[in-house]
């Protein structure tokens, strides 16, 4: 029997194998969203994930404009941040931040969902997010993404 066929194969920096990919946002709700596009950040949709290693793919979102939240989750969701200083927690809705910048709605649940370490600052690097149609990957050739096909 050869044994060195049952190696288990770790993935490192110089084997991992990236790609470009678009998700369309448009009609999708914010959470489901987000931990679709962590998946394929993060690189769990490969046979050769290897959890301490960068071997996701990066993902273009367009159209984070046009995101849903269900129930009363434009009014009754908090951002909250800290100053710094005494008495400096600020806090903002949904709603508030979606007037602001759409797309930082949809970068700020995508990272929840990453690793709260280096490597999750790493693999966030790898995300664009677009509040309309156009983005300026189009060099890159990404493959387009149906986040609907996998349900």
């Amino acid at each position: 029997m050869d044994t060195l066929s049952y190696k288990t194969v770790s993935a490192n920096k110089a084997t991992v194998t990236k790609e470009w990919l678009l998700v369309d946002a448009d009609g999708q709700t914010l959470g489901r969203l987000a931990s679709e596009v962590a998946k394929l950040l993060r690189g769990k949709h490969k046979p050769s994930f290897t959890p301490h290693v960068d071997c996701g793919d990066n993902v273009i979102i367009t159209n984070a404009a046009k995101i849903k939240l269900t129930g009363n989750k434009w009014e009754a969701k908090e951002y909250i941040r800290h100053t710094g200083y005494p008495g400096g927690q600020r806090s903002l809705t949904a709603r508030e931040l979606f007037g602001k910048d759409p797309a930082r709605l949809v970068e700020k649940s995508v990272k929840g969902m990453l690793p709260k370490n280096k490597l999750g600052a790493a693999i966030f690097r790898n995300l664009k997010v677009y509040a309309d149609d156009n983005h300026g990957q189009e060099a890159q050739k990404p493959r387009v993404i149906n986040l609907n096909d996998n349900k």
